[in-house]
């Protein structure tokens, strides 16, 4: 049974066709550029083989086409025809409150989605771009839903509402959300595999590190807190993105710099965080280099990046009442053995012992802790499309 699997970014597309009886993917790829000059495709095999398509990719839809066309291809396709797909499953960033799980799509369900779409004004119209296009190439093949903020929606009132005047949340559906969803509910369930434990017994905090990147406080398998909020801006600082800040500074720059609100949410979002703090890059392993060189404001970019992180540990900590183990994941916490030591430094109190020899590992899913650490310390490679394609199975099998 195969299923293919869709991420539509706002110009951009990754795929996946997975084969639910070996759970390993036969084809996989990357649209970039969509609407944009130098569009371009790059589709592998599940022999390694990669093929490159530049062309003009004008929006989602063209890009879908582009996919499919190469999924049924003779010579590198995965597929002998469409009818082979059994269900397509769909990353939606934004289900807001009227989503708690993933859903099967149907007339209802795109009308909701389209009510979300002023909370991911960049993300939710590719996203029913691409259920759209897929509706209309594969009529009849079922087509489910996964939403990065269903996993949260577990989190109590007191974690999600705002010290704002309640009507704005009643009005404007104002509260935290929280995202990288699929993420931190696969990365927990594979925890327990590797702690041998049920993970309804279990107090874990996963730590989704990348260019954007957040933190879950999870306890019996439910999200409790995050560290993203009303918009994936919130929280740590990233690689853009600021994280969180006291509400009167944009006021305050905006002011100054006489920024439009479309010119402040630009700034806040693509060129703060380690970009702006470092001055060099928003890529941890650029920051990471230029650091070795002598760069301060490259080391203070780390430096904070660790702070932000212990923090939130700490905190979540105290929330849940302890913790059994902290997981790391994403591309920086599957594959920086230095910023995960940063990070765990001086954390013995939470019993958290790294072990910096079993830590020089990238990619890996590992115990990297010391054998006395209460708190294990877990490595474990995300898998957001087998989640999804998981989640796609259960709805449509």
């Amino acid at each position: 049974m195969k299923i293919l699997v869709l991420n539509c970014g706002s110009s951009s597309l990754k795929y996946q066709v997975i084969d639910m009886d070996t759970r390993n993917p036969i084809a996989k790829g990357l649209v970039e550029r969509i609407g944009l000059q130098g569009s371009v495709l790059t589709h592998r095999t599940a022999s390694g083989a990669k093929e490159v398509f530049k062309t003009e990719i004008k929006n989602h839809t063209k890009a879908i086409e582009l996919v499919i066309k190469q999924l049924v291809a003779p010579e590198y396709g995965a597929l002998k025809d469409l009818n082979e797909i059994h269900a397509v499953g769909h990353r939606v960033v934004h289900g807001g409150e009227k989503f708690s799980k993933s859903v099967v799509i149907n007339a209802s369900v795109m009308e909701a989605l389209k009510d979300c779409i002023e909370l991911a004004p960049l993300h939710n119209p590719p996203n029913i771009a691409g259920i759209k296009a897929c509706q209309r190439m594969m009529p009849g093949i079922p087509q489910v839903a996964v939403f990065d903020t269903a996993f949260h929606q577990t989190m109590r009132p007191l974690s999600y509402i705002y010290g704002l005047p309640y009507e704005y949340y009643e009005k404007y559906g104002i509260r935290k959300y929280g995202f990288h969803g699929t993420s931190h509910k696969y990365v927990s369930q594979r925890a327990a595999v590797l702690l041998k434990k049920p993970l309804s017994e279990l107090k874990l905090i996963s730590c989704h590190l990348g260019n954007g990147a957040s933190i879950a406080a999870i306890r019996g398998g439910k999200s409790m807190e995050t560290s993203m909020g009303f918009t994936p801006l919130d929280g740590l600082m990233m690689g853009t993105r600021s994280g969180a800040l006291d509400p009167a500074i944009v006021t305050y720059i905006m002011c100054r710099e006489q920024f439009s609100v479309d010119q402040m949410n630009d700034f806040l979002n693509n060129k703060c965080g380690a970009l702006g703090v470092s001055g060099i890059s928003s890529d941890f392993r650029d920051i990471e280099v230029a650091a070795e060189q002598g760069s301060h404001r490259a080391q203070l970019a780390l430096d904070i990046f660790e702070h932000d992180v212990r923090q939130f540990i700490g905190s979540y900590a105290a929330v849940m009442g302890g913790v059994d183990a902290l997981i790391f994941t994403a591309g920086v916490g599957e594959n920086a053995p230095g910023m995960r030591a940063g990070i765990c430094k001086n954390m013995d109190f939470l019993g958290i012992n790294l072990d910096l020899e079993k830590n020089q590992v990238r990619g890996e899913e590992v115990d990297v802790s010391k054998t006395n650490s209460r708190c294990r310390v877990l490595v474990i490679p995300t898998n957001e499309e087998l989640m999804i394609a998981l989640d796609t199975l259960e709805l449509t099998k």
